[in-house]
């Protein structure tokens, strides 16, 4: 299935850290934190300033972003749990050094 988010709207798959901490303890699941950063999976056009014009947002397919804690609605396509949220629940992109 094809999922394609309208305008400021953004499609996010989770991206789960490691279930071990740095002493080698394995973290149970019940235990966990949902992650808050994940991988942009597609992207809407944009939202419409008041004059009309499509003003295209700042994340792109691809991306690792950050996001607030209970941003988004999650949602199943094809079995996997990815979130849709607008682009302002992002709270930055994570480059790579």
């Amino acid at each position: 299935m094809k999922f394609r988010p309208l305008h400021d709207r953004v499609l996010i798959k989770r991206i789960e850290k490691d279930s071990k901490t740095a002493g080698g303890i394995i973290i149970p699941d019940t235990a966990k934190e949902k992650p808050m950063e994940g991988e942009v999976i597609a992207c809407g056009s944009g939202m419409r300033d008041d004059s009309g014009n499509v003003v295209p947002l700042d994340v792109k397919k691809g991306d690792r972003v950050l996001f607030t804690k209970w941003a988004g609605t999650e949602v199943t396509i094809d079995g996997e749990e990815l979130l849709v949220m607008k682009e302002s629940d992002i709270v930055g992109v994570v480059e790579a050094a």
